[in-house]
């Protein structure tokens, strides 16, 4: 409950004066220990009054990406399944590492094949 006092006043929400709140603002109390702070204005503007969207290139060429995908129950099942299978293949990975001399013995394969496919 402090912590969060601290973090309005660290906002620096200013305190409403003495009477009515104006149309469209929120008046939040709050109870901070044994302190009971009233007055703060919250105001929720519409339209992004000052704010600026900078998006990048590569989040938009993914939406459009995105909103050409006719069936996206699919595409997300297969994403689903390709984290799930990257996971077990990592499993699988570290569990054949923790055995003592097979790790070795790929080792030497792939050097074998890599020098095999390099040779020709």
């Amino acid at each position: 409950m402090a912590t969060a006092c601290r973090f309005a006043a660290q906002l620096g929400l200013a305190t409403l004066p003495r009477g009515r709140a104006p149309a469209g603002v929120v008046v939040a109390v709050a109870q901070c220990g044994s302190k009971v702070s009233r007055g703060v204005a919250v105001r929720a503007t519409s339209g992004g009054e000052g704010v600026t969207e900078d998006v990048p290139e590569i989040v938009k060429a993914a939406q459009d990406a995105w909103d050409k995908v006719e069936d996206k129950y699919a595409v997300a099942a297969i994403g689903v399944a390709a984290i799930v299978a990257l996971w077990t293949a990592a499993g699988a990975l570290k569990a054949i590492d923790k055995l003592p001399l097979l790790p070795g013995v790929l080792e030497i394969v792939g050097i074998g094949y890599t020098g095999g496919s390099s040779y020709q």
